[in-house]
């Protein structure tokens, strides 16, 4: 879709949000529960298009993307008009006799650009709280899982007008064509690099953004820490996917004295997961493309490898693969691994943890091991994140309770649940008053008036 394209394709979602349609709660409704009978319909197209994009299992791609967009779909249908209700608050006495209430607004025209590691899950969840609270949404799903792209555009077309949510496909060419035009809100979720692009074209009309982005989250464990099942919640978290996850444990910083039986016990669990030769496991899926898979296997240059390292190039594939004690100056230590790879440091003290966490910008997430209260509470206090788990890893995404994001170079803003429905409404504060009495106090002259008016902002404080 060339500029002009898309250019025609806003002005008639501006036309079609002006006229009131997406205001309607029940209308929301409607067609929130018709995207539902949608999704539950195409299950066997879903899992057909995960297995050909990046060979990702049923199961899988249940868990990570089909249940949770339905799980999504079914809370804000049940809540929704609770959610949209305007909630009052309590008036200011200097308003006197007021009440004072907040509208939960639509923002209007709104760009979601989802990302290819769980493709359908991360177009489709932004996109149920935009509709939710009463926008018109053009969706960009990634080019780099197309048969996943073209799903969710067959969907969105069979359930919405195209003014009133559209999905447009293409390369960074369309990409770049979306962001010249004036939206008023960005849903961005995938790299710390292109989401810098977003916000500096974001920036050009003041427009306000949600990023999602990541980055390199630790998981530490100490001593007192139940090793095997440690290692086996870690190896789940670190493979699911094939580590391209963006809150999956980047690498581990485990106390000196338990580091080895940690090796060996998350060996023992990969094996138990996907076979000694995951190459032959369904369970295994492959990196995205030639591109992030020359990544990966460039990292696994001039280290430490003590399990794994094996790849296969025609097939994209790199084994679970364990690098221990690596050099933080190393490659493989700079950014994001966004693969297979599990890095294992150890440590002496809490000075060791800072000089290794803080080198980095603040991560997506952060994990830690522990039976220890104190220590795990040194930990959360210490450091700055978006979120994490004790004792578990990536568990925080599943409870929409908890909003997601990330801080500062991990991302702006949050989602999930309600604060979905929030991301997309803006906050409109409104104070009706009473005409059956008018307080003189703030009307001029004002001689006189000093002393009171300090007396009632004291009593307000």
């Amino acid at each position: 879709m060339n500029l002009n394209e898309i250019e025609v394709l806003l002005e008639k979602q501006r036309n079609y949000f002006s006229s009131q349609h997406t205001k309607s709660i029940s209308f929301r409704k409607k067609l929130l529960k018709a995207l539902r009978i949608e999704v539950a319909l195409r299950e066997q197209e879903i899992y057909a298009a995960l297995q050909q994009d990046f060979k990702k299992s049923q199961f899988e791609t249940y868990l990570s993307e089909i249940g949770i967009v339905i799980s999504e779909l079914d809370l804000t249908i049940s809540k929704l008009n609770s959610w949209a209700r305007p909630k009052k608050v309590k008036s200011s006495l200097l308003n006197f006799p007021s009440s004072d209430r907040i509208y939960s607004d639509p923002y209007g025209s709104v760009l979601i650009i989802a990302p290819w590691n769980y493709p359908f899950q991360l177009a489709i969840s932004p996109l149920i709280g935009a509709i939710a609270a009463g926008n018109t949404v053009i969706v960009k799903p990634s080019e780099l899982t197309p048969k996943t792209s073209n799903l969710i555009a067959s969907i969105i077309e069979k359930v919405f007008e195209k003014e009133h949510v559209a999905v447009v496909e293409g390369g960074r060419d369309v990409s770049q064509n979306l962001l010249k035009m004036h939206w008023d809100y960005i849903f961005f979720t995938g790299s710390v690099q292109v989401g810098k692009i977003v916000a500096k074209a974001a920036a050009e009309h003041l427009t306000p953004v949600t990023l999602e982005l990541g980055g390199k989250n630790p998981c530490i464990i100490d001593e007192t820490a139940n090793i095997k099942l440690a290692a086996k919640r870690i190896a789940w978290g670190k493979l699911l996917n094939a580590g391209q996850t963006c809150i999956a444990p980047d690498y581990i910083l485990i106390k000196e004295s338990i580091k080895q039986s940690f090796i060996d016990q998350l060996i023992l669990e990969i094996e138990k997961a996907y076979s000694q030769n995951p190459e032959f496991s369904s369970d295994y899926p492959r990196i995205i493309n030639e591109k992030n898979f020359k990544r990966l296997k460039m990292l696994l240059s001039d280290e430490n490898i003590v399990y794994g390292g094996q790849v296969n190039d025609e097939d994209l594939y790199i084994s679970p693969t364990i690098v221990e004690s690596p050099d933080v100056t190393n490659e493989l230590m700079k950014d994001e691994i966004f693969g297979p790879i599990l890095p294992v440091l150890a440590f002496k003290d809490h000075a060791d943890l800072e000089r290794v966490i803080l080198r980095y910008n603040k991560p997506l997430s952060l994990y830690v091991f522990s039976s220890n209260k104190n220590f795990i509470t040194k930990i959360l206090d210490t450091f700055s994140f978006g979120g994490g788990a004790i004792n578990d890893v990536m568990v925080q995404f599943a409870n929409h309770r908890l909003p997601f994001g990330g801080v500062g170079h991990s991302g702006i803003g949050a989602y999930h649940g309600k604060a979905t429905f929030d991301t997309f409404s803006h906050k409109k504060a409104i104070t009706k008053r009473a005409n059956w009495i008018d307080p003189p106090f703030r009307y001029a002259p004002y001689k006189g008036k000093l002393s009171l008016i300090k007396k009632i902002l004291r009593l307000l404080g």
